[in-house]
């Protein structure tokens, strides 16, 4: 658009060599499985070393175990599927997608989000956009695939450029991916992948969904106004002025019909109730969701025994009724296959699991994780805590420029960094904390996300030789502001030694 060409050639040719490098790059899939190959080969070559460390917190030598021997290979066989069956993430990630699935299938997020942006007063509408696409993370994919069209015809209506819409709701939606004001899929999926990545330290460590909120939802705030700077001061220059092209068409008005709007109020009345419900089962003294001796609403609490549960009934409902309002289901099987629907979206994960859970279980059995923790606490022994901070920011927002999957990676760097944090003090909600900074930060400008070619195609209906190289220049300051003031954000709330949620800490 108005950036320099020769800018504008050199980035894209970086970005190029980036996303080339990235497509040589196996499937997640066959990364866990490459990763299994590597632990069972390094378990055997660190065994015949007499690889071992001393565990700081009792003394005890650890040693590393070959898993190659007759005994453990009859064991890699004899518990496979139990592995897989047990693993914590499996059954949580599964329970809540029944109530979120009913939720985005029934239409009742899409209608939201139209709902919310279109009532936005004209000298609030950017905020308003992006406060829903910060927001719409709790919907799981729905707002990264609807709210970045329905931006672009509120943008073309205010007389701005509309892939300027696109690109401001895709950097909302993806960057702010670890920011909301409720605890949503995204906190249940980070903690599946710390609760056992912690356990191989200490498994009487209580975690839960909800133990990064505090920070999350300040960092809603932060990231809004910073979004909204980026795209009044930078964004808009730089797109400018838009002259339609020949052939493109702009008449999609992304309207809500009328019993797309009576269904979205049942719906949301019903949330409401459900959440005067909840505040009856655990506001008061002795309250049933308290934990039954102590009266705590944080440990060991019915309330954060059962968080998932409770997200899943609040999507499942108003969902359910949104549904049958709006007519998107009749009866009880269209119900039904919403739910199939959501599951089937979540094949993938479901054989990343499998091997993610191979790959940890030979972690543990081989004593590798441990001994890597133990051996990379003392080399960061002393370290301050900043530089802690700055080092996973950095590694997690780098290695997402290469894997898209957020879970992939934690499933990766969980087992590493979790213990190693333990070790030296660190409480696992600030480590997955730091991580999904980290990750979020980069969301918008890598190649390898998924969502990075259907935006592509959003904003090919307005302009047709649009690039990838142009929109990932485009979303790149939101990347570089992010990484700036969220990180500060971390580390004063580190110097501060604020609690990041209920029951998560910055120590142990």
């Amino acid at each position: 658009m108005t950036a320099s060409t020769s800018r504008r050639s050199l980035f894209t040719r970086f970005l190029d060599g980036v996303e080339k490098a990235g497509n040589k790059l196996p499937d997640p899939v066959f990364i866990f499985i490459i990763l299994c190959a590597i632990v069972l080969i390094a378990s055997w070559l660190c065994a015949l070393a007499g690889v071992t460390a001393v565990n700081p917190a009792d003394g005890k030598v650890i040693a590393a175990v070959n898993l190659l021997n007759r005994e453990n290979i009859v064991r890699i066989i004899e518990d496979a599927v139990k592995n897989f069956a047990s693993f914590p993430p499996l059954g949580v990630v599964l329970a809540a997608m029944i109530g979120v699935g009913v939720a985005e299938k029934s239409g009742w997020f899409e209608t939201l989000m139209k709902v919310a942006v279109a009532r936005a007063p004209a000298n609030l509408l950017i905020p308003v956009i992006i406060f829903v696409g910060i927001m719409g993370n709790m919907a799981a994919d729905a707002a990264i695939i609807v709210l970045p069209p329905i931006a672009a015809l509120l943008f073309l209506r205010m007389g701005y450029h509309p892939i300027a819409g696109m690109v401001c709701a895709y950097a909302a939606c993806l960057g702010g991916f670890a920011a909301n004001l409720t605890v949503g899929l995204t906190d249940v999926l980070a903690l599946t992948f710390t609760q056992p990545a912690a356990a191989l330290i200490d498994d009487k460590v209580p975690l839960n969904a909800a133990m990064n909120y505090y920070f999350i939802a300040a960092s809603t705030f932060l990231l809004l106004v910073v979004a909204w700077w980026v795209t009044g001061k930078i964004l808009l220059p730089r797109m400018g002025q838009y002259t339609p092209e020949a052939g493109v068409v702009t008449n999609d008005d992304g309207s809500v019909s009328p019993s797309e709007r009576k269904a979205m109020r049942a719906a949301n009345y019903t949330l409401l109730a459900l959440l005067v419900l909840l505040l009856i089962l655990t506001v008061p003294e002795g309250a049933l969701l308290r934990n039954a001796e102590t009266g705590s609403l944080i440990e060991k609490s019915p309330l954060m025994n059962g968080i998932v549960f409770i997200i899943a009934l609040l999507f499942f409902f108003p969902g359910l009724v949104y549904a049958f309002v709006a007519g998107t289901a009749k009866n009880g099987r269209d119900i039904s296959r919403m739910m199939g629907d959501s599951m089937a979206n979540m094949g993938t994960y479901i054989v990343i699991v499998f091997f993610a859970a191979q790959m940890l279980a030979f972690f543990n059995w081989s004593n590798l994780g441990i001994i890597i923790a133990i051996k990379g606490a003392a080399l960061l022994e002393g370290q301050n805590g900043i530089t802690l901070i700055l080092g996973i920011v950095a590694l997690s927002a780098g290695i997402n420029m290469l894997i898209g999957s957020a879970s992939a990676k934690w499933a990766i760097l969980a087992p590493i960094f979790v213990p190693m944090m333990m070790l030296l003090g660190y409480h696992p909600a600030f480590t997955q904390m730091i991580y999904r900074v980290g990750d979020s930060i980069t969301n918008p400008i890598t190649p390898m996300m998924p969502y990075m070619p259907l935006l592509l195609s959003y904003a090919q209906r307005y302009s047709k030789n649009i690039g990838m190289g142009t929109l990932i220049a485009a979303l790149m300051p939101y990347t570089i502001a992010f990484a700036i003031f969220w990180t500060l954000l971390l580390i004063g709330w580190y110097l501060m030694n604020w609690q990041l949620g209920p029951g998560g800490f910055i120590y142990l």
